[in-house]
């Protein structure tokens, strides 16, 4: 009876102890799904918050565009009717690519197509040109050796932060002359400066929220750079330093 007895004990030990580990095991199992679940959640949101400020980056610059002519239209009368038709044109066809760029995003956020290539600091002198197409008076100038060099996220983020402060500087002052610069090297960092005469606040005509600002302070934050703002005595200057490791 005493070896019926202990036997029987430790069969309970065991099934219980059994039973323990296949349920710490399940736990476990759980665990790691859950945690699995909120990274997958993690990096969709994360994508999203890229795609909303890619939108606004680039729908930002092409209204802004459009706001541009249209006012030229509106308020110039010494226009002829060559320069009118040409500018409905490039109206019409900003309003087109806008459009374009919006069903892009949608159809990024929707899951019915993959996120487009983007920018690279070697398509910047082709954003000035767009701006210069588009009336306003850009001084250009880059002392970077080989713009294909610069890796792709250094150059897509000083590519936006130079779309983000034309669109500012056409919103603002669209008649004032911009200069941009951008220059550095490997090892010493990239170094980009936009400048332009500010007009008053009572007659700049346009509004925004200032989230251009906030976008370009978090593209630089994540990039591990420093964004240096001045605006004073009318003249409004942006300078973005992003590290190029060696």
């Amino acid at each position: 009876m005493v070896v019926v007895t202990v036997a029987e004990v430790l069969a309970g030990l065991y099934i219980g102890t059994q039973r323990e580990y296949i349920g710490s095991v399940n736990e476990q199992k759980r665990q790691a799904e859950e945690q699995h679940q909120l990274q997958i959640e993690k990096a969709r949101s994360l994508e999203r918050e890229q795609i909303a400020r890619e939108m606004h980056d680039v729908l930002a610059h092409r209204i802004s565009l459009i706001s541009m002519h249209s006012g030229a239209l509106a308020y110039r009368t010494d226009l002829n009717q060559e320069q009118v038709q040409e500018t409905s044109a490039l109206i019409s066809a900003t309003a087109r690519e806008a459009l374009s760029d919006l069903r892009q995003v949608l159809g990024v956020l929707r899951g019915d197509e993959p996120l487009q290539p983007q920018p690279t600091l070697s398509e910047l002198p082709a954003l000035v040109t767009e701006a210069r197409d588009a009336g306003m008076n850009i001084r250009f100038t880059s002392e970077v050796d080989d713009a294909t060099l610069v890796p792709e996220t250094l150059g897509r983020t000083l590519y936006r932060i130079a779309q983000e402060a034309l669109t500012n500087a056409a919103k603002h002052s669209p008649t004032a002359t911009v200069s941009m610069g951008v220059s550095g090297q490997r090892g010493d960092g990239l170094t980009m400066t936009v400048s332009n005469v500010r007009r008053p606040a009572s007659a700049a005509g346009a509004s925004g929220a200032g989230l251009g600002l906030v976008g370009m302070r978090e593209r630089v934050a994540l990039a591990g750079g420093q964004l240096t703002i001045h605006d004073e005595f009318r003249r409004f200057t942006l300078e973005a330093w992003l590290p190029w490791p060696t």
